[in-house]
């Protein structure tokens, strides 16, 4: 094997997951959301945390780190109810620490809810400073206080309407799970930008950002929660409400390039299936004439085996990936956030040592990596690397539960695909097409796709 590159810092960072069930005290619960949310890591790796209800009382424990470094058997035992709520957090808006991490637990005249969000509000600033003006004292800086803050003081009496009435305040994108002493409720935008599901497992009823914890924990995947949906689940069984104004079908485009796992289900279509799919779309587009194909591991791996079939090039592994993690323990600086975790991938020199190599990857953000990885593999002795990616450029910024670069420093917003690929030294580079991305994941909704197209759906 050949030397050594870091890549998760040129990557676009994942945003949160989020996990509930409902049932009854001596189910385990927590070790069920424990569960979950170990299914859900990939979305956020710098803080868990479990709420649970029981006897009236919201009982939770939250601290920075992976799932399996913030829980033990202990924890677990001790954190036991009849409903349990959960949350991995990456930090896209809000500093990395503690106090930030979810969910959050509010006190207030009617009681106690937990809640737990994936997204962000783009009128979070505006919104927290009527309330602080109205004399409310924030302890956080995520727009999930203000969430958490509105509903406790639209409550009058009624939880339900209050979330309804939160509802039409915020703008922005958001999967909500809030968690009362005897409720479970979730909540999705009215675009529907970030994702969110329905479950069952022995009659109890489940919520989760991806299907992939269904599987987990052994429970079967309903369906996806609505746009403006919001689901209650109580000891009456479900209940589903929906949002006053307009509501459309905009599931962030991204979930099936590179956010969600490929086991996972959304939208009724299988995310690895829509990547082989997108790698297929990328040699009718860009075809090449080589003797391997390989992946950036492991989100190119799906749009690379797609790109071999479609081609008659045979995929081979020429990276490995060190999935040895360590310890991961995450303090709450800024410096340790933007490192993050480090892994590497190393080039199987006796795969690639002659060859014409296709490599494929979900997508470019920097560069900084594109460029390293071509050099490694004709450093190793390919004699000519072709580039592919399975999305299009990423040219604009997100300002919806993503951690995007500025934009200028989105490559694809500052340079044309010929300049990009003297940049990173390939031999060729070809990007697939939105139309081409759209068709592979098989639906004809509008998805959000602003990050390439500057649409934003808000």
């Amino acid at each position: 094997m050949y030397n050594g590159l870091t890549v998760e810092s040129d990557k676009l960072k994942e945003e949160c997951g989020v996990f509930g069930v409902y049932g009854k005290e001596g189910d385990g619960l927590a070790r069920t959301t424990y569960y979950g949310l170990y299914a859900l890591q990939h979305r956020g790796q710098e803080s868990a945390g479990i709420a649970v209800a029981r006897d009236g009382k919201i009982m939770h424990h939250k601290q920075m780190g992976l799932v399996s470094e913030v829980f033990d058997d202990v924890l677990l035992e001790e954190l036991e109810g009849s409903i349990a709520c959960g949350h991995v957090r990456y930090s896209t808006v809000g500093d990395s620490h503690v106090i930030n991490a979810q969910p959050l637990v509010v006190k207030y005249r009617n009681g106690s809810l937990a809640l737990a969000h994936n997204g962000n509000l783009v009128n979070a600033v505006h919104l927290r400073g009527q309330l602080e003006q109205e004399g409310v004292i924030f302890q956080t800086s995520v727009d999930s206080e203000v969430i958490a803050n509105l509903v406790a003081r639209k409550d009058k009496g009624d939880i339900l309407e209050a979330v309804k009435e939160t509802m039409n305040c915020i703008r922005g994108a958001y999967a909500l799970i809030i968690m009362t002493s005897a409720r479970l409720i979730g909540v999705r935008d009215p675009n529907g930008i970030r994702p969110l599901s329905l479950g069952i497992k022995d009659g109890r009823y489940m919520l989760s950002s991806e299907s992939c914890a269904f599987d987990t924990v052994g429970a079967k995947l309903i369906r996806d929660i609505e746009p403006g949906e919001m689901v209650v689940i109580d000891g009456d069984g479900l209940q589903s409400f929906y949002s006053d104004g307009p509501r459309a079908n905009r599931l962030c485009v991204f979930e099936f390039i590179y956010f969600g796992r490929p086991d996972s289900v959304m939208g009724g279509k299988n995310i690895y299936m829509s990547r082989r799919r997108a790698g297929a779309n990328l040699f009718k587009e860009h075809p090449a004439d080589a003797d391997i194909v390989i992946s950036v591991p492991d989100s190119g791996t799906a749009a690379a085996i797609g790109y071999s079939e479609a081609s008659g090039i045979p995929f081979v592994e020429g990276l490995v990936k060190n999935r040895y993690v360590g310890r991961t323990f995450i303090q709450p600086k800024q410096r340790q956030r933007e490192i993050g975790v480090a892994l590497k991938l190393n080039v199987l020199e006796d795969m690639v040592k002659g060859k014409r190599v296709v490599m494929v990857d979900d997508s470019i953000i920097r560069g900084t990596t594109s460029r390293n990885l071509v050099r490694m593999l004709k450093n190793a002795g390919a004699v000519e690397v072709h580039f592919r990616v399975s999305s299009p450029p990423v040219q604009h910024p997100c300002y919806f539960g993503i951690d995007t670069p500025d934009r200028e420093n989105l490559v694809g917003a500052n340079f044309t695909v010929e300049e990009i690929r003297d940049k990173i030294e390939a031999d060729s580079l070809g990007y697939l097409s939105l139309e081409g991305l759209i068709e592979a994941v098989g639906d004809c909704r509008e998805y959000c796709h602003a990050c390439f197209s500057g649409n934003y759906p808000i």
